[in-house]
C-alpha cells in the first residue's frame, strides 16, 4: 500500500515537499517513481528512482526543479518541488516497480492514491 501527502496550495515561485509512505511489501527493493495528472489530460512520468536510492531519472522539462529521494528505513519516497508553476497543478501519483525504475506507466505494479497540488500564479 502506498500513502501519497504533502500536497496543497502554493504560490508561484514556492516549494512542496511530497511524501509517499509504503508499507505491506518489501519497499526496499522496489523501484519507486512519481506520475502527474493534470485536469482533462494523461497521467504523465515525473521522476524515478531505483531501489537502493543511488540512481534518479526524470522528466527532462522538470530537470533541475525537482529531485526524488527515498529512505528505505522509513519506507518512503520524496518528491521536492522546488520554483513551481502554475502547470505544475495536477494530482501527483507514487508507485512502485517491482522488477526495475521506468518512465512508462505500464511498468508500475502498485499505485498510491495521489495528492493534489495547486500552483496559484
Amino acid at each position: 500500500q502506498l500513502q501519497a501527502s504533502g500536497g496543497g496550495l502554493v504560490q508561484a515561485g514556492g516549494s512542496l515537499r511530497l511524501s509517499c509512505a509504503a508499507s505491506g511489501g518489501t519497499f526496499s527493493t522496489y523501484g519507486m517513481g512519481w506520475f502527474r495528472q493534470a485536469s482533462g489530460k494523461e497521467r504523465e512520468f515525473v521522476a524515478a528512482i531505483n531501489w537502493s536510492g543511488a540512481n534518479t531519472y526524470y522528466a527532462d522539462s522538470l530537470k533541475g526543479r525537482f529531485t526524488i529521494s527515498r529512505d528505505n528505513a522509513k519506507n518512503t519516497v520524496y518528491l521536492q518541488m522546488k520554483s513551481l508553476k502554475p502547470e505544475d497543478t495536477a494530482v501527483y501519483y507514487c508507485a512502485a516497480d517491482r522488477a526495475g525504475w521506468g518512465r512508462r506507466l505500464i511498468e508500475y505494479d502498485y499505485w498510491g492514491q495521489g495528492t493534489q497540488v495547486t500552483v496559484s500564479s
